[in-house]
């Protein structure tokens, strides 16, 4: 977009968010115009006189070229909510964003977000629980949202990038600032597989008010809020409030009722929070235990003709390799070569002595497909 610059100019601004960038937007038609209009044109436009007078100060002193070649170098792409790209579900919230500052990037399977939140000092068990649930949604391709802090939020961030899923940190301060310090290279780690996002300009830094206000995109981006130990007066339980107000489910993973870090849990859960005991209770919420199975399959269809002959001579039940051939036909250093991308890719797996068995009871489900 030509005006993606004047958006990001705007963020620079104190005090202009969502209500001031739609009164400019419908007032002057692009960012641009509105850039470049004068104290009367705004105050036209419906912006207060602070709001006025902040604008008049702080643009004279601001190169947005420069700050464009800024977020080149950090490798930032710049988000508005007229973008195509911009995040969908966000979308439909109330206080959307204006604009999104984003390091890495999003992909179709973000749809199917779950943010996962709770508090800066888990027990063994808050952190076995968010481990194991986070890791087994990421592998059934549920893309792990939270906020890069310390304990439960890093803890669901390493466990989605363990299993080899998608996940997405949301920052309450600039893209060029990892708070805190010490999980920068978690956050390089994320960028690669997921993305790092922020409504923050770059050099914003981590301020206490800040990330209340990021929680609403967290929850914004997400199908729903996993709540895995938070104390009363937690902010994941500001983030399970925001949660609810912008229509997502809220779950949450029980724990002792003498442990502290329990208590903002147990008391979601008799306020009306989905209780949690694993990843199966939230994928069945959403419908999405057939989604992930549809992925798996997909993952493992035949992908050339050896492969598709050879599935259909493979059952559950060991057959060895030289049988594999007889049945099908086909020369045997063919039948090996295939066999072993096939396991590979996990279509198959090799019991000893050469035998060969479906590695799921799916066979009808691939001839289904291939025919």
């Amino acid at each position: 977009m030509s005006d993606t610059k004047y958006w990001v100019g705007f963020t620079l601004i104190p005090g202009v968010g969502r209500a001031k960038f739609s009164q400019l937007e419908q007032h002057f038609g692009d960012m641009e115009r509105a850039w470049q209009a004068s104290a009367a044109e705004l105050r036209e436009a419906g912006l207060d006189e602070r709001t006025v007078q902040a604008i008049m100060a702080r643009r004279p002193k601001l190169s947005l070229d420069a700050e464009m070649e800024r977020l080149e170098r950090y490798k930032v792409t710049v988000l508005t909510w007229k973008d195509k790209a911009y995040p969908s579900r966000l979308k439909e919230i109330y206080d959307l964003p204006p604009v999104l500052y984003v390091r890495g990037g999003f992909t179709a399977q973000d749809e199917w977000s779950l943010a996962v939140v709770g508090t800066r000092r888990p027990t063994y068990y808050g952190r076995e629980v968010t481990e194991q649930i986070a890791g087994d949604l990421a592998r059934n391709g549920v893309t792990i949202v939270s906020g890069l802090a310390r304990g439960i939020d890093a803890t669901a961030h390493r466990a989605a990038l363990e299993a080899g899923g998608r996940t997405i940190a949301v920052f309450g301060c600039g893209l060029d600032v990892v708070y805190p310090s010490e999980h920068a290279k978690l956050a390089r780690e994320v960028m690669e597989r997921g993305a790092l996002v922020s409504e923050f300009p770059l050099g914003t830094r981590p301020k206490a008010e800040n990330f209340p206000r990021r929680n609403r995109i967290m929850s914004g981006l997400s199908l729903g809020v996993l709540v895995v130990e938070a104390g009363q007066g937690s902010g994941a339980l500001i983030t399970a409030g925001l949660a609810l107000e912008q229509n997502r489910e809220v779950f949450a993973v029980p724990g002792s009722v003498l442990s502290p870090q329990s208590r903002g849990t147990n008391s979601l859960i008799q306020e009306g929070a989905k209780l949690v005991l694993g990843c199966h209770d939230i994928l069945e919420e959403f419908n999405l235990t057939m989604a992930a199975q549809q992925l798996e399959m997909k993952e493992i269809l035949p992908a050339t003709d050896a492969e598709s002959v050879i599935l259909s001579c493979l059952s559950p039940e060991p057959t060895h390799i030289d049988e594999v051939g007889r049945k099908c036909g086909l020369p045997i250093s063919l039948v090996s070569s295939t066999l072993a991308m096939m396991e590979l890719k996990g279509a198959i797996k090799q019991v000893g002595g050469m035998n060969y068995i479906l590695a799921r009871e799916a066979r009808e489900e691939y001839r289904i497909r291939v025919e």
